[in-house]
């Protein structure tokens, strides 16, 4: 099959590679689309901090965010999965340490990330395996675009539920791209006044047709007066974000932190205990990824606007490289179809 491969730092080209086979427990699946996401971008580049940590080793098979149909099993158990539309959890965990019996196995230190650390090709291909613990599946009315955001999704559903949200709270989502634009849906789906700061004019005015009522420069929030939100979630790569998040919270407000910098951020933690203020970390979208699908599946967060073009397997290097289509929209994200030919 065909497959997207990452064979040094910013090498990377379509080759033949095997096609998988499932064992016991693993679906194969037909994979009909995959993101691209800024983890993607960081290991084609090779600024992965995974790589330094001797975590990653190229060559590397990206993709973590997909969607497809189940053309196999391993096991005739799993029949039932058979012509399905699904996708999986990036955190395959052990099973057995402390922490996947205590149900959290995205911080299992043994597990497999899809496509990021070693040991599990990514989505990047025409097929992949999906472990059948970690698959969901998709509703059919679920347009194929949404499908292959519920991991974003996910993610940024986790940072909404972390920043407890009550009807009419005022939220500021710290961060335009993907995680934040959904973050800032599921907000608006919870009842929150929503506000989103950014730094790309196109991203604040697609934030704006998603419903946001509230949107300004990073700059300009930078400048502005202290205590405005109840709570806050910080989603950008900008090290200096994380402390303005702490300062633009009302006392006794949240602050969520998902955006990763690529430095070490700065955060005085007495401003955190003399405001009150609880500050939640987020990793991985494994404990909303039901959630994201069933917002998705009843319409109250439409994600499909955030995806500014399909691409085929052969056009991603370029994509990884920033550059875009000609005819592509607004939307933050890239998607690409396996199945496509150039």
């Amino acid at each position: 099959m065909r497959a997207l491969v990452v064979t040094a730092p910013r090498q990377a080209a379509v080759l033949e590679v095997p096609d998988p086979v499932p064992a016991a427990g693993e679906l194969l699946v037909d994979v009909e689309r995959v993101g691209i996401c800024g983890t993607d971008v960081e290991l084609y580049t090779g600024e992965m901090a995974y790589i330094d940590q001797g975590h990653t080793h190229f060559p590397i098979r990206l993709g973590h965010e997909w969607t497809g149909r189940v053309v196999e099993v391993g096991d005739s158990a799993d029949d039932g999965w058979l012509g399905k539309r699904v996708t999986g959890d990036t955190m395959l965990g052990c099973g057995r340490c402390e922490y996947c019996l205590a149900g959290v196995h995205h911080v299992c230190p043994n597990r497999f990330e899809v496509g990021i650390r070693d040991g599990w090709a990514g989505a990047l291909a025409e097929k992949t395996l999906v472990p059948t613990r970690f698959a969901y599946e998709i509703p059919e009315h679920v347009s194929v675009t949404a499908a292959a955001l519920v991991e974003p999704g996910g993610n940024s559903l986790r940072a909404v539920r972390a920043a407890d949200i009550m009807p009419g709270d005022r939220v500021l989502v710290l961060g335009s791209g993907t995680i934040g634009l959904l973050a800032a849906q599921f907000a608006l789906a919870a009842g929150a006044e929503v506000h989103v700061g950014g730094v790309r004019e196109g991203s604040l005015a697609l934030a704006r047709s998603l419903g946001v009522p509230h949107t300004r420069q990073l700059s300009d929030l930078a400048d502005s007066p202290s205590d405005q939100f109840d709570a806050v979630i910080e989603a950008t790569s900008n090290e200096a974000m994380p402390a303005l998040s702490v300062r633009l919270a009302k006392p006794a407000g949240r602050v969520v932190y998902i955006g990763l910098s690529s430095g070490p951020s700065l955060v005085d933690s007495r401003d955190i205990a003399l405001k009150d203020i609880t500050a939640v970390g987020i990793l991985s979208a494994s404990p909303g990824l039901a959630g994201a699908i069933e917002h998705f599946a009843d319409g109250s967060v439409v994600p499909d606007p955030i995806v500014s073009e399909v691409v085929a397997l052969e056009d991603v290097p370029a994509r990884l490289e920033g550059s875009r289509g000609p005819s592509a929209g607004p939307g933050p994200k890239v998607h690409v179809d396996p199945r496509l030919q150039t």
